[in-house]
């Protein structure tokens, strides 16, 4: 029970004094609400590797006069508080915006020396742990997220003094365990769906074997490797575009004695609906209603398919699966069809075309009851829901 309370005080005083500690605090809250509605990515482990430049805080001050005891007289003449930091981690990606990751950490040696006229001291520390982290995740666009992460580690903090005079210590290698807060903050980019590159800087809380408290920062680039996981594969469904049969003019009548009687063409009927269905997760990405490159190449080439085609209507409906809330997908459904519903007003073919937008959430499901089981959004079930993910243009005209 003493830990806890040592954990949550420590927990408590650096959020009063650390921004790093704010500001990840806020991005894992702004991620916490902008996934509400159940990411709709699969789950998927990972590992990694990190190397960067770590800064220490500590202060070697308390750490000479509690090593030595106050009224010591030693004066820092210098330090070394940079080094190179490495770790090696591994984790599980539970959706788009949430992860738990779990690692190993070195964050480098650190030397100062002190002197006084009785004598002179020689110091170094190394900090070596383990980590466990809770990350959130801010998608930012099709390829980079913002990302924040809170956690604990526990560091092993090896220290090792010499000296000379009365500045000689009675303990030349304390060493000392501890649990502490760990925090940080990010940019993400996916390089492929297999490789991603990280860019951070992180705090660790740090114990010098005095029970004297400082922060190690460290600022890194890492390389995160996915297991298993595989880019959307864009789903459309087309039909032809109605083209009005051609009509040959009547043969010129043989001269006859009477006049043939006039040749009557009757009128084409209306062609009926042309409906198309453009899968979301191809259109938009994950949980977003911003078109993508790929949806912006779909649209282009449906709409270079209906040149020469005169419209009387053309309606947008957007759809959503039954994952998350009605409120939010219906939400969702509408944003989509909106979006659509602008881009092909701003295409040659459809200019000034009477185009009408609407959202039909999860009411409008592809699947049938009972073929996707489970509520859990799980890598078999978001595959099964797809069809339900998408966006039905339907339109009517003549060539």
């Amino acid at each position: 029970m003493y830990g806890f309370s040592r954990f949550f005080y420590n927990f408590e005083s650096t959020m009063k004094t650390h921004h790093l500690t704010r500001l990840a605090c806020l991005t894992t809250l702004a991620v916490a609400m902008a996934g509400s509605a159940h990411a709709q990515e699969a789950n998927y482990y990972y590992f990694g590797l990190s190397a960067g430049q770590s800064h220490s805080q500590l202060s070697e001050s308390d750490t000479t006069n509690s090593l030595l005891g106050a009224g010591n007289g030693a004066i820092i003449l210098g330090n070394e508080q940079q080094d190179t930091a490495y770790k090696i981690f591994g984790g599980y990606q539970f959706n788009r915006n949430f992860a738990l990751e779990a690692g190993y950490f070195n964050l480098g040696k650190f030397t100062y020396s002190a002197a006084a006229p009785s004598g002179t001291l020689n110091g170094t520390y190394e900090v070596e742990g383990l980590n466990l982290d809770l990350i959130g995740t801010l998608p930012l666009g099709e390829r980079f997220s913002a990302f924040g992460r809170i956690g604990a580690q526990y560091a092993n903090t090896r220290d090792s003094f010499s000296g000379t005079g009365t500045l000689t210590p009675a303990n030349g290698n304390p060493s000392k365990r501890d649990t502490n807060l760990k925090v940080g903050v990010g940019l993400q980019y996916d390089v492929s769906p297999s490789m991603q590159l990280r860019a951070e800087a992180e705090r660790y809380r740090i114990n010098d074997a005095f029970d004297n408290r400082g922060d190690i920062n460290v600022f890194s680039l890492s390389l995160v490797f996915p297991i298993g996981r595989k880019a959307a594969t864009p789903v459309v469904a087309t039909r032809a575009v109605y083209v009005a049969p051609v009509v040959q003019p009547a043969p010129e009548p043989m001269p006859v004695a009477k006049a043939a009687p006039p040749v009557v063409v009757e009128p084409m009927a209306p062609p009926p609906p042309t409906r198309v269905q453009l899968s979301a997760d191809s259109m938009f990405g994950f949980d977003r209603a911003v078109i993508g490159p790929n949806g912006k190449t779909t649209l282009d080439t449906f709409a270079k398919a209906t040149a020469g085609v005169k419209f009387d209507a053309i309606s947008v409906e957007g759809n959503a699966d039954r994952l998350g809330s009605a409120a939010y997908n219906d939400k969702l459904s509408l944003q989509r069809a909106e979006a659509v519903k602008a881009y092909l007003a701003t295409t040659p073919q459809l200019q000034g075309a009477t185009i009408n937008a609407s959202g039909k959430g999860e009411s409008n499901p592809m699947t049938k009851p009972g073929e996707c089981v489970g509520n859990k959004p799980t890598k078999a079930l978001l595959t099964c829901l797809q069809p339900d993910r998408r966006v039905d243009v339907e339109m009517t005209g003549v060539r």
